[in-house]
């Protein structure tokens, strides 16, 4: 079961319409995940789309410490860098113990500026709750670090998290409407904080 509430939102009303660099964070690390099924359907469900350039991130290909470090390492750089570019972000996560994924909040606390002031978008899956209880503790974490999270979410429930034996979503129309929705809002919403963080940098730089 997919929600898919009709968004108003025409982002090429707004103004820069450079597209949006959009960071996909895979979350799950575990052996036998289904993540890289729901990603790679995500990225391809909005591969046409002129607004938005996507930037894969799976936590599983990164060796981050294990403890909590101020020093860099190749793998906490490269995952500095790349969240620091995006201008918005998409977690792909399932639902662990009415939760999130460790590996996840793990990566999370290791940035924190890279974070300030854009926006979350969330594709969820896993059992009957399709990850919703994952996705609604993640909209706490983000908050804390001033990280707008969008209304809209993409849940895959049911047997095998709504995917069938072909690897497509059971209900391939809704997953397509509810991908349209989703990305409308996160390019209106990023649109607009990365102007609003443009025009901090201006003053600070005493351009006005």
């Amino acid at each position: 079961m997919l929600e898919v509430v009709p968004s108003p939102i025409v982002s090429s009303t707004l103004p820069d319409p450079a597209p949006v660099q959009v960071a996909v964070i895979v979350g799950s690390t575990r052996e036998g995940r289904r993540a890289p099924l729901v990603t790679d359907w995500f990225t391809k469900a909005v591969a046409d789309r002129v607004d938005v350039v996507l930037d894969v991130i799976d936590l599983a290909g990164f060796d981050l410490p294990a403890h909590y470090t101020p020093n860099a390492t190749p793998s906490l750089t490269d995952l500095r860098v790349r969240l620091a570019a995006a201008d918005a972000f998409v977690v792909v996560t399932p639902e662990y113990n009415h939760s999130y994924p460790a590996s996840l909040k793990h990566a999370i606390d290791f940035a924190k500026q890279e974070w300030r002031r854009k926006v979350v978008g969330f594709v969820s899956y896993g059992g009957v709750s399709g990850g919703l209880r994952a996705v609604e503790h993640l909209r706490q974490v983000f908050a804390e670090l001033h990280v707008h999270g969008v209304r809209e979410t993409i849940s895959f429930h049911g047997p095998w998290n709504g995917f069938g034996d072909d690897g497509q979503p059971r209900d391939p129309a809704g997953a397509a409407a509810a991908a349209t929705v989703l990305v409308d809002d996160l390019v209106w919403w990023a649109r607009a904080l990365r102007a609003a963080r443009q025009a901090d940098l201006s003053v600070e730089a005493g351009e006005w």
